[in-house]
């Protein structure tokens, strides 16, 4: 008999368990919907702020410490993104740098142009003549002459052998020889260059002969038809010449007077100029040619308008 009732009081035992589970579980549910409900009506007053406040405090430095042991591992492929993005950032930048400094170096270049080109008008518009703008390409030591110059216009432009040439500071020399495209240019400081000159002041003539300096300042001599004029230091000097007989246009700046010497063997007065051109730093020039020339490129008019 207390056999059979030991067995009896065990199988009631396992068949009350599942109804105590079921109970709990239902139990679980409604307490948890009324503190959610509790919680979402009361707000910041909530009951279970305390309760969630004690939890955050117990596992926040756990989280925290978990966190600074996975970051390193997870933030790998992400510094690896980062790292090829700075790289391409960095070329980016350096080609940007790079491109500005060209565009630094290159801007005096630009603005020392620009002011030649419109010096080139000021004088088209002072001596009253039209001009076939030219670039100096190239200086002539290996060419028959000594000091002279290529520049990149030709019979196309409308030049032609014995034309004289300009920039904006004055007086530069004379057509030498010309091709299709381009021509030489006899400077006006060559050994074998011989100019007709004119001192502004009293408006005596000379011949002026360069002594072959091409660095600034390259001196002339200027030699008076009359023995008795003695120029003074600081007259002006201007070319002598024809229109139509060439090789050079009067009026033409050339330099000033800077010293005069007298030959009493020879009774002669020489004077030194000192030109306005600065021969070592030609660039920009123009070709003197008739108003009405045909050119393959834009003319300065005498006026000084560009057609």
């Amino acid at each position: 008999m207390p056999a059979r009732f030991e067995r009896e009081k065990r199988w009631r035992g396992l068949e009350d368990r599942p109804r105590a589970s079921r109970s709990t579980l239902v139990a679980l549910v409604l307490a948890s919907a009324t503190l959610m409900t509790l919680d979402q009506q009361t707000g910041d007053r909530s009951p279970v702020e305390p309760v969630r406040a004690v939890v955050g405090s117990a596992f926040g430095p756990v989280e925290t410490a978990t966190a600074a042991v996975v970051r390193p591992f997870s933030a790998v492929p992400t510094w690896l993104r980062t790292k090829g993005s700075l790289r391409a950032d960095i070329r980016e930048l350096e080609a940007e740098n790079a491109g500005l400094r060209e565009q630094v170096a290159a801007a005096g270049y630009d603005r020392n142009r620009l002011a030649e080109f419109e010096g080139l008008t000021r004088a088209a518009a002072d001596l009253g003549r039209a001009l076939v703008p030219a670039r100096v390409v190239a200086y002539g030591s290996a060419q028959s002459f000594s000091n002279t110059v290529t520049i990149d216009a030709g019979s196309e432009a409308g030049l032609r052998p014995d034309m004289t040439v300009v920039n904006d500071d004055g007086l530069v020399g004379r057509v030498l020889r010309v091709t299709e495209r381009s021509a030489t240019v006899l400077l006006l400081v060559d050994a074998e260059s011989v100019v007709g000159a004119r001192i502004g002041e009293s408006m005596e003539i000379g011949f002026l002969k360069g002594r072959g300096e091409l660095g600034h300042p390259g001196s002339l001599d200027l030699e008076l038809v009359d023995d008795q004029v003695i120029p003074a230091q600081g007259d002006s000097v201007v070319s002598w010449g024809s229109d139509g007989a060439g090789p050079y246009v009067p009026g033409v700046p050339i330099g000033t007077v800077t010293e005069v010497y007298a030959s009493v063997r020879e009774q002669s007065q020489r004077a030194v100029i000192e030109p306005y051109v600065d021969f070592s730093a030609l660039d920009v020039v123009g070709v003197i040619v008739p108003i009405g020339t045909a050119s393959d490129r834009a003319l300065v008019r005498a006026d000084g308008s560009i057609g």
